[in-house]
Order: C-alpha cells, then structure tokens, then sequence
C-alpha cells in the first residue's frame, strides 16, 4: 500500500475542499491529513486521529505561538512542537518515506520534519497573507507542482521546471442528472428561474443580477447562498421578483441548480485578475443548463461556445436573454461534457499519471 502524508491549508470540512476531494481519490494509498494549526486554546488537536474515509485519516496539527522568527524562543518551540507530532504520527501508524503533499506555502516550515520519498506542492491559489520566501522555498523543493490555473502555472514556473496545470473539478455524477425533483422553494414559481448559487460576499458584484432582473420581469432571481455583508443585497431583495434562500445542503444543490433555467457566474471585485476556475462553473456546466458569465477584464473565454460571457452589467442582461432563448441539444451536451472532462475522478486520475510516471507512485 502507498503512503501519502498531506499537509492541508484548510481544515477537512462537510464541503469537501480541493485538497479533500483528491486524497480522497488516491489509488492504493494510505492519506495521513494534518489540518491547519489549531487556535490557540483549541485542544482539538489531543484528540486521536479522525478516519473519514477509507485510507484517510485526518489529524490538527498544535497550535502556533507566533509565526514571527524574531520571537525566537517561542518562535523555534511551536515548530518544536509541530515537528514532534507530526513525527508520532508518522511513527504511529509506521509510515516510512512516504510522498510528501503540501496544499499550502506553510508546508515548507516541515520539509525537515518528515523523510519523504517525494514532494509534490498544490498551488491552487495566491497566498498572500504568508511569506513569499514560503512559497519560493517550497516550489524548489518540490518534484512535481501542480497548478490551478495558467496564471499560477506562469507564477510558479520560474521555481520549478516541472509544473502541471491541475484545474478545479467537479462531482460530475451528481449535478448530470435529467429530471430532479423541483425543491418545494420553488415549486409556486410560474416563469423561468435565473439562478445564482454561492456565498454573498461583501465584494461580490450584483450589479450584473439586478439589471438583469429588471429587465426580465416575467423572469425570477434566485439567490442561493450566505450573506457576508453585500450591501447591495437589500437593493436587490426590494425587486418583486427575487428570492433568496439562503444556503443549501451541498447535496441539495443539484435539485435547485438543474431547476434553474439559467446559471448566473458573478465576479467578486478583489478577485478581477484571478484566472481561477472555481467548482461552481464545472457544476453549472454538468447540469447542461445555459451558463451567463461576466468576465474579468481582459479575460479570453473559457468555454466560448457554451458560456454566454459578457463585460458589463448591460451585456449580462442580454446575454441572459440570449440564453433563455436557447434551442436544441448541442449547448447542453457540450456543457455537460466540459463537465464530465472536469470531474474530480479524472483530476485525481491525472495526479496519479504523473506521480507514477516520475516514480513517486
């Protein structure tokens, strides 16, 4: 059997993250998950390890006292601290040089702790709350680095010459389903549904959604998803006809999104120049239902042939008309192929390709 140790920038959660979503696929392996350090005062990591799949098993790592190497003795006893349990565990369940994976910059303060046969870095966005000298050390070591986007792929490339661009997936089987059941919230809605699904944040631009609604009266805005502080969101809810759900159980969101007669994909305006595909466009896209876009300046589109894009508020609105206006089968075949080529299975089975082709696996 395999071993893989993973060093997470995120917490294992009911929603499974990037990172969750392919140890969660690794053939033949044996995953030890370290989470973030816990708060300080938090005692979650004393508790024993968590198994939350076959062959996962998830770990916190102790808290950190400071992150500042200035405050040396603190400084130099949190990673003392860190060390020896990510060592006892390894000991414990008798992992010996296993491959080494970190989805987060941090990983690189534990290169030294852990005898690994092979590293591999995760860099499936910017972090720029840790320290650049991270990310840069990290990189280097690294035998293979995996990218989310091409912008990242240029990003890190400099530090390493073996970089694959590994884009976000998606659970294909659960969003491509014909005929789900209308969820009772929108069962009384007579005309078609534009629908949005994810967080409100303060930053996320609804300025595309209002106009659009406005000019579709005979249409309804769904909105599905916490709020985060947007404060366009009352302006919004005064409009007659939108609703807003608030959040949804992951597994309910094929129900409301293959209801929807249009998707709506907004842009979140300290997020303009990120290149990230996010899951949320793949889930679209399995469902087959038409997909309205605003699009980043500058951006070349993604998915041109499926994906109405549009670069103003104006333009959204009459690429939604466009596409309440769509005909035939081959839009939603093709969308539901984009999907398809974009589960998670086949991600994680491209990791594994590589991995084994460099002899890590």
């Amino acid at each position: 059997m395999r071993q893989l140790v993973c060093l997470s920038g995120e917490p294992w959660a009911q929603v499974p993250t990037r990172t969750q979503q392919l140890m969660s696929r690794m053939r033949d392996t044996e995953v030890l998950f370290f989470e973030p350090p816990a708060p300080r005062g938090d005692k979650s990591w004393k508790q024993p390890g968590r198994k939350v799949r076959p062959g996962v098993i998830v770990y916190t790592l102790p808290p950190i006292l400071t992150d500042d190497p200035a405050k040396g003795l603190l400084y130099r006893y949190s990673r003392s601290r860190v060390t020896r349990f990510l060592q006892s565990k390894l000991e414990r369940h008798r992992f010996k040089e296993p491959v080494l994976w970190c989805a987060s910059p941090a990983g690189a303060e534990y290169l030294d702790a852990i005898a690994y046969r092979g590293l591999v870095y995760d860099c499936y966005q910017d972090w720029p709350g840790l320290p650049e000298q991270w990310e840069s050390d990290l990189a280097v070591a690294s035998d293979v680095v995996f990218a989310a986007s091409p912008d990242l792929v240029s990003h890190i490339a400099p530090c390493n010459a073996n970089v694959a661009l590994l884009p976000y997936g998606v659970n294909y089987p659960m969003f491509a389903k014909d005929g789900l059941p209308k969820p009772e919230a929108l069962r009384d809605i007579k005309g078609p549904i534009l629908g949005f699904v994810g967080t409100l944040w303060e930053d996320l631009d609804l300025s595309p959604a209002l106009k659009a609604i406005r000019s579709h009266p005979d249409c309804t805005l769904v909105l599905i998803g916490p709020d985060r502080g947007n404060r366009l969101l009352p302006e919004l809810l005064d409009e007659p006809n939108v609703r807003w759900l608030g959040p949804a159980a992951p597994v309910d969101l094929p129900d409301y999104i293959c209801n929807f007669d249009v998707c709506l994909y907004l842009l979140r305006r300290t997020h303009l120049y990120d290149d990230v595909i996010h899951s949320r466009m793949f889930e679209y896209l399995s469902t087959g239902r038409p997909v309205v876009a605003m699009l980043r300046p500058g951006q070349v589109e993604d998915f041109p042939d499926v994906v109405y894009g549009a670069h103003s508020p104006a333009e959204f609105s009459l690429m939604c008309s466009s596409a309440l206006e769509e005909a035939g089968r081959w839009a939603f075949d093709r969308r539901r192929a984009y999907g398809q080529a974009a589960a998670w299975s086949e991600r994680a089975r491209e990791v594994n390709r590589i991995l084994e082709s460099i002899g890590m696996f």
